[in-house]
């Protein structure tokens, strides 16, 4: 079987290729399987439709919107849940192993038991490496066939693809994807011609979502009651706000939550214009219609911008879109005519996944490096520290999807051990990391060959070498953008490999 996997913040979401057609799964009813795990107190785990059976049951505990976890984490995060603590990677590929087995058993997709299951799986255009390789590694942990990992604003396009390739002319063959999910916002310019889709560049936005939504309602709600509630509490009035954003609509005047949960029987509910609720996320939606102006600004990489002439449209996908402010911003900005809004908003990308994994649809995905990679090192004989960009946001990943990027650097050793600090980062600013930022583990490599049997040399002294040997530097940028490292002396060819992991915070 081959299923679209979409690991979301609040649901995750599979659809399977099935002769040509793309439908989505059905747990149990339903269309998608919550992001939930819940634990108690004697060490129970449960995941997705379990551990929402028992989101609000005496003695449980519920970690909900845990990707985003995943952005700051490495492979040693804990998570503290009930009172235990877990590695959050454990977590991570528990949830993934209920959700085949789930497949199997309580899912419409027609998987027989034991059947090898195929999947292309996705995460956020701006995801650093490391939460790349946990996602990764979790996926093929919890028994899945990784075939291949996507961008979620790049599946999503080719759901656009799918369902709309006749709206792509010789005079309009841009399209710009605006993925606003649960917790996280993505936007991608994308060239289609013909049966090839090409990235032009992707930005995203690591926590801007729904959940930000209901947070910005919650503290309008606070605010004007006054209430003063505890953790707990504060939980069920984040589910009632969310629960009351989603059923905003055009037409919709005032915004009403209900109180009695969580401040007792006699409480009235919280009335308010739907202005007020607007302006209390407004914030949040300007901060996306930032982000696609410079997408829209030089992507080409050529000197010129993208005009709007050429753009087909702009495809809303993630369930966060439908949020009728989101609409009003891209239709003040763009026009109602090229803005579109996926039919099945929630499952864009799950789809899109299904159709790249469908051989027969003939789609072609050009993706890039969604970020800058590169080291920091000393210059001027020490006196300074520059930041050595490696690979470049936006370069060209192989258009196979399977054959990875290869960058070669050689220069003289200067010092005896070689103390790479590796970081990633959304954008340069005069030559330094800049937005969000991520470090890598350090890694430290003996390039004096009396050094080599050393286990311990984070406790060496480290010093300036005159006659040090040639080093070649070989990255290998793997399709998912996973980035690892292998450092090699010459000539007596010495080497050792890393894999980039997130420094622990």
């Amino acid at each position: 079987m081959r299923v679209g996997i979409d690991f979301g913040t609040t649901h995750t979401v599979a659809a399977i290729v099935d002769r040509g057609n793309y439908p989505v799964v059905s747990f149990d009813g339903f269309d998608a399987w919550p992001s939930l795990v819940a634990a108690n107190a004697t060490g129970e785990l449960r995941f997705g439709l379990d551990a929402a059976a028992v989101r609000h049951a005496p003695g449980w505990s519920v970690l909900r919107a845990f990707k985003r976890l995943l952005n700051d984490a490495g492979p040693q995060t804990e998570v503290v849940l009930a009172g235990r603590t877990y590695l959050l990677a454990d977590l991570l590929t528990g949830f993934l192993a209920q959700l085949k087995s789930d497949l199997y058993d309580r899912a419409n997709a027609g998987a027989a038991a034991g059947e090898p299951i195929d999947v292309a799986i996705s995460v956020p255009a701006n995801a650093s490496s490391a939460q790349r390789f946990m996602t990764l590694n979790a996926f093929v942990a919890a028994g899945f066939r990784v075939v291949a990992l996507l961008n979620e604003p790049s599946a999503a396009a080719l759901e656009y693809a799918h369902r709309y390739r006749s709206t792509i002319t010789a005079k309009r063959e841009y399209v710009l994807i605006y993925d606003l999910g649960g917790g996280t916002f993505d936007a991608s310019l994308l060239r289609m011609v013909g049966q090839v889709n090409e990235v032009v560049i992707s930005e995203g936005i690591q926590r801007l979502g729904g959940d930000d939504f209901d947070e910005a309602i919650a503290q309008l709600v606070l605010n004007a009651t006054k209430l003063q509630i505890d953790d707990d509490a504060y939980e069920l009035l984040l589910e009632e706000c969310a629960t009351r954003k989603e059923t905003v609509g055009p037409q919709t005047r005032r915004l009403l939550v209900d109180l009695t949960e969580i401040d007792g029987a006699g409480r009235p509910p919280f009335s308010c214009p739907i202005d007020d609720v607007y302006a209390a996320c407004a914030p949040l939606v300007d901060k996306t219609a930032d982000l696609l102006s410079r997408v829209l600004h030089n992507p080409t990489g050529d000197g010129r911008d993208v005009t709007w002439s050429e753009v087909a449209g702009i495809y809303v996908v993630g369930g966060a879109g439908s949020f009728p402010l989101v609409s009003r911003m891209l239709r003040t900005q763009f026009g109602d005519r090229r803005v579109k809004r996926s039919p099945h908003p929630f499952a864009a990308t799950a789809i899109g996944l299904a159709v790249f994994l469908d051989s027969d649809a003939g789609f072609v995905l050009s993706e890039r490096f969604s970020r800058h990679f590169g080291v920091f090192r000393e210059a001027q004989a020490g006196a300074d520290v520059v930041f050595d960009p490696i690979v470049p946001k936006d370069a060209p990943l192989p258009v196979d999807g399977r054959t990875p990027l290869v960058i070669r650097r050689t220069y003289r050793a200067a010092h005896n051990i070689g103390h790479f600090r590796f970081v990633e980062c959304s954008r340069v600013v005069d030559g330094r990391p800049d937005g969000d930022v991520t470090p890598y583990d350090p890694v430290l490599f003996p390039f004096d060959p009396a050094l080599h049997d050393r286990e311990d040399l984070g406790r060496q002294p480290v010093g300036r070498w005159g006659d040090g040997p040639q080093v070649e530097e070989r990255y290998v940028v793997a399709p998912s953008g996973a980035v690892e490292v292998t450092v090699t002396t010459l000539p007596s060819g010495y080497q050792r490999t890393f894999r980039l992991e997130r420094a622990e915070v």
